[in-house]
């Protein structure tokens, strides 16, 4: 289950916008939201107090040891911030459905975003490590995953992309999320530095999950329903 929900939340999402052909995204927007508080509060209450407790008991509860160890994944988790930002460089924020959807000229089309693609898996196959340990992150992923799934095969349809380089990449980047979970899973090298590795995850999340909750209304501002979808995310993180 953990590997299918990522896995189907990204198909699913293609398949809507290839039905619905979305141009409103105010419904989307209120989505985003959701999903936004959804999983910045899932890696605050489940991967945050982990990576830390993880530290402590690996290096001992001297005081000394403590802090120094507090302060190391601190700075992997300002590693992954910053990652992030350099994936944003290439990807142009399509992680948070940062696209803008717009009609192309006929009989133009455009070539492959290679710079996207690759970013954008490979912001993917990150997110998808933590799952391997925490199972309710695959919940979040998904409901991060559906609508970014939508906004960029409208996206890329618009733009004139070919129909076929729509599909593999919206397949390729189903997969990395549950390819992630697999590696971490499976890997020696990987979990031997999961803590690490999980800590710059940390920081990407927080980046995306808070960028999402501020650029998902019209100007900036909070509306009401925007709130109560940011609660409700809040909310269900906590009893999940």
């Amino acid at each position: 289950m953990i590997y299918l929900l990522p896995l189907l939340s990204v198909v699913i999402g293609y398949i809507m916008a290839l039905i619905l052909k979305p141009e409103n995204r105010k419904n989307l927007k209120l989505l985003l939201a959701f999903s936004g508080s959804f999983l910045l509060a899932l890696t605050v209450l489940h991967i945050l107090p982990e990576v830390y407790e993880s530290t402590l008991h690996s290096h001992g509860e001297g005081h000394e040891h403590e802090h120094l160890h507090n302060n190391s994944i601190g700075l992997y988790i300002m590693a992954g911030i910053i990652f992030q930002i350099i994936l944003e460089y290439f990807s142009k924020g399509a992680e948070h459905g940062h696209v803008h959807i717009h009609k192309h000229e006929h009989g133009h089309e455009h070539g492959m975003p290679w710079l996207l693609f690759i970013s954008l898996c490979l912001h993917a196959l990150l997110e998808g490590m933590p799952v391997s340990h925490h199972h309710d992150m695959a919940w979040g992923i998904a409901i991060h995953h559906f609508p970014i799934a939508i906004i960029l095969t409208a996206f890329f349809i618009n733009s004139g992309l070919n129909k076929i380089a729509v599909m593999l990449f919206m397949l390729a980047f189903a997969a990395m999320t549950p390819l992630g979970t697999l590696l971490s899973g499976q890997l020696e090298c990987v979990s031997h530095y999961y803590t690490e590795i999980s800590a710059v995850v940390v920081g990407i999340l927080f980046h995306i999950s808070s960028t999402i909750i501020f650029e998902s209304g019209e100007n900036h501002k909070f509306n009401l329903a925007k709130l109560l979808a940011i609660i409700l995310g809040v909310i269900m993180a906590y009893y999940l």
